[in-house]
């Protein structure tokens, strides 16, 4: 055996093995190739889209829960104002029920200070007609001096 035509049988099978490969296995194995790094770009770019996704719900439920609390501020803020209210509102009632009693009393007072004087013009009247009897030495008919009496109440 001569070494050129092993070197050349050689290279002749090579060349057809290249050529085989190239024709039959190698389209096979980069479209495989493209397909995996397809897929692991949509898997990128699905994480990227997730990673969004998520930093805008964090946006969103920090944004809720700011709203959250203004909301709750704003319902203790009115349940303040209505306290305050209600507290004004139950100081004035007070007021004008202390009014309505103090005016109560006073038209009571007035009215037993008009019954004490007409009492006291009455118990004057009878100690003058006692008075006026004994100094008489006799006794005064209260029916035949009414107008007298009268008088003399009216001027007490």
């Amino acid at each position: 055996m001569n070494i050129n035509a092993t070197l050349l049988g050689q290279l002749i099978m090579f060349v057809l093995f290249v050529w085989f490969c190239m024709k039959f296995i190698w389209p096979p194995v980069v479209n495989a190739l493209d397909a995996r790094k397809k897929q692991i770009a949509d898997g990128l770019a699905a994480a990227d889209r997730g990673k969004h996704d998520l930093e805008l719900a964090a946006k969103r439920s920090a944004d809720l829960l700011r709203e959250a609390k203004e909301k709750a501020a704003e319902i203790i803020a009115q349940g303040e104002r209505l306290k305050v209210e209600m507290l004004d509102q139950a100081k004035a009632s007070a007021r004008d029920e202390a009014e309505r009693i103090l005016v109560a009393a006073r038209a009571d007072v007035g009215q037993e200070v008009t019954r004490a004087r007409e009492a006291l013009r009455h118990q004057v009247a009878d100690l003058a007609i006692a008075g006026a009897s004994k100094i008489l030495q006799r006794e005064v008919d209260a029916k035949a001096h009414a107008d007298l009496l009268s008088a003399l109440k009216q001027e007490l």
